[in-house]
């Protein structure tokens, strides 16, 4: 009888463990249709070495590199992870993301990887909208930067 009661005990915790561990929120996709043609997206996340362009933030144990950048309209910028920690650009404001004002992503703002970056991954947008816009490490949110687009 003892053993039945350790044994229930035991599966009870790990569920409770399993239960309340944080888990990672991935967004849904969706495929285009006819009725939705496919457009080439603003954001994206990519796992090899970044496009040839003056337009790359480096993100290190020390914050964005550099920490302001200016840009044309239409210019894409792409954030590098170069740490060991995961970082997670996005928009201002923590923790609504919601301030460049192109609507989606994940949160709030286009302006958002959705997820950290581990080392060696990158995730690139593209700056339509004519303004000086705030962005932060979603993950340590003092660690802030500027992109102005002109």
């Amino acid at each position: 009888m003892k053993k039945i009661f350790v044994i229930i005990s035991i599966l009870m915790m790990l569920t409770l463990l399993i239960a309340c561990s944080p888990a990672e929120k991935v967004p849904e996709t969706t495929g285009a249709t006819e009725e939705q043609p496919t457009v080439i997206t603003e954001a994206v996340i990519e796992e090899s070495a970044p496009p040839a362009s003056d337009n790359v933030i480096k993100i290190t144990a020390n914050g964005f590199e550099p920490k302001t950048l200016t840009v044309k309209a239409g210019d894409m910028v792409t954030f590098v992870n170069e740490d060991s920690d995961k970082h997670w650009p996005a928009s201002a404001m923590h923790p609504t993301h919601d301030v460049y004002p192109e609507s989606g992503g994940c949160i709030g703002s286009k302006f958002d990887a959705c997820k950290g970056l581990e080392q060696g991954e990158s995730f690139s947008f593209t700056f339509n909208e004519i303004g000086s816009w705030g962005y932060h490490d979603h993950l340590r949110a003092s660690t802030t930067g500027k992109i102005v687009v002109e």
